[in-house]
């Protein structure tokens, strides 16, 4: 599997599962940015999660003792309200979800509001309300686009597996009758962002993650490197079910940080 002609300029990084579980941070997760910086190679955190500021994941990141900025961060929510943004300039958007989506949202100039919207988006929701979600398929039914930040039907805690975006999608989709535009990983909408947020070319990016069915088909959908990482949704027990899911095979596989910063050191040196 390993790629040993494609160029590594940046990486993209996946969070959940690849830095940390919940709380946790995953054994030698600081080491593996202490490289980064150290051979200066640039990178960005990309997660599908969309609960959070970039600004509170970078805070619970450097809790962590992994350092980040909020600019070192790009969500689905982010990525979702520049899509909404792009295609409806101010849309009046009614939104599922918590304080990261929709900060994004009304940062890109979108209204929000809980009557006659022309959008519903819908990330994960840990205070979800049956009557809530029966108000969003009713919009969906109405006419109202429907955009979903992200597929996930699982993402990792602190005490396990918790349901993700995707499961309340299952949902939302069934009672409207109408399937979402998917911003995050594996649609190509979020990679696309985070590429120009990095600022290098898909061709000599590589993706870092553990979910092939999101973070790896999107890796390889947008055309770069992927290196998938057996910390969390993906394992060596799974990985079959899991390649066959997602259609598609990481060029590298890694147990854990050490080895992927063994990669990483073996092909770059220090730059001055």
């Amino acid at each position: 599997m390993t790629d040993s002609i494609r160029v590594m300029k940046g990486l993209l990084i996946d969070l959940d599962g690849t830095m940390y579980h919940g709380i946790h941070p995953i054994p030698d997760a600081d080491r593996l940015i202490a490289c980064l910086q150290q051979v200066k190679l640039p990178y960005r955190f990309v997660t599908n999660n969309s609960s959070a500021t970039p600004a509170a994941v970078a805070e619970r990141l450097c809790g962590m003792g992994i350092p980040a900025t909020a600019d070192d961060v790009c969500t689905s929510a982010q990525a979702a309200a520049e899509h909404i943004a792009t295609q409806r300039r101010g849309a009046a958007v009614f939104a599922i979800g918590e304080e990261g989506l929709k900060t994004a949202l009304a940062e890109a100039g979108l209204s929000l509001v809980e009557d006659h919207p022309d959008v519903v988006v819908q990330g994960i929701d840990r205070k979800l309300t049956y009557e809530r979600i029966s108000a969003a398929a009713s919009f969906i039914r109405g006419g109202a686009d429907y955009i979903l930040t992200n597929p996930d039907d699982l993402v990792p805690s602190t005490d396990g597996f918790i349901p993700g975006a995707g499961s309340i999608s299952a949902m939302l989709a069934a009672a409207s009758g109408t399937k979402p535009h998917i911003i995050g990983k594996p649609s190509p909408v979020l990679m696309d962002y985070a590429l120009r947020k990095l600022g290098a070319d898909a061709s000599a990016t590589w993706v870092i993650g553990d979910n092939m069915a999101t973070d790896i088909a999107a890796g390889v959908a947008a055309g770069c490197g992927t290196i998938l990482v057996l910390t969390g949704i993906t394992n060596g027990e799974n990985y079959e079910s899991y390649a066959e899911k997602a259609g598609c095979s990481p060029d590298m596989i890694c147990q854990n940080m050490n080895e992927l910063i063994a990669i990483i050191s073996e092909r770059l040196q220090p730059t001055s």
